[in-house]
């Protein structure tokens, strides 16, 4: 296999600066500006797209692509199952950050905070408003467990379906490994490219119910 050499793969960036004083003073609104011009970009397939990270319990950071289901002053709400690796992760240790980038705006959000289960009335309502083979697949599918072949997921897959199909009442139940977590931010980072690698950086801490915002070296 050849050696991959990157070092010369560079562009500038070239957004117009991002000013202490230009930001609002709640971290929310902020964010809520970012993602609307972030959306209202054609061009970004994916506006929601978020990196999560969690920490395993022998120390190694856990990193995946997960999809930003509501966002709210109580926090940041995203679905998956709770005997997956990330939720084995924060059932040891709920704490989580979270990044948005968007290349197409020269512009990331990084979050960090602490990390509950939603409450399940608001996760079987969101289970209910999916497609019917979302919710197939969320019910049959051990995430991130070993298993032997494709043949086997599809099997169970089809089984599934099948068994739908003969239900009268046309429901898939709520399953019981399958739910919200919400991300409850105490810090925000708002990152502007700017050119020649100075790049803009604001992160808001809070202290004492209070958001202080501060500027960090590129």
């Amino acid at each position: 296999m050849p050696n991959r050499d990157y070092h010369n793969q560079r562009r500038d960036y070239n957004a117009q600066p991002l000013s202490k004083s230009a930001l609002n003073r709640c971290p929310f609104s902020e964010f809520s500006l970012w993602m609307d011009r972030a959306e209202q970009n054609k061009s970004i397939k994916d506006p929601t797209a978020m990196t999560l990270a969690t920490v395993g319990t022998n120390g190694q950071p856990h990193a995946r692509i997960v999809l930003l289901k509501d966002f709210s002053l109580q926090g940041l709400v995203f679905y998956t199952h709770y005997q997956s690796q990330k939720g084995q992760d924060l059932a040891n240790q709920p704490k989580a950050s979270v990044s948005f980038f968007w290349p197409e705006l020269d512009q990331q959000i990084h979050i960090e905070g602490v990390v509950e289960k939603v409450e399940r009335e608001q996760s079987k309502a969101y289970f209910n408003s999916r497609p019917i083979d979302s919710q197939l697949a969320a019910s049959i599918s051990n995430q991130s467990h070993e298993i032997a072949s494709r043949a086997e997921l599809e099997s169970l897959m089809a089984k599934a379906t099948l068994e739908h199909k003969n239900n009268q009442e046309q429901t898939i139940p709520l399953p019981e490994h399958w739910g919200g977590y919400r991300l409850v931010p105490n810090k925000f980072e708002f990152w502007q490219g700017r050119p020649n690698r100075l790049h803009d950086r604001l992160v808001y801490t809070s202290k004492d119910s209070i958001w202080q915002i501060k500027r960090l070296a590129p």
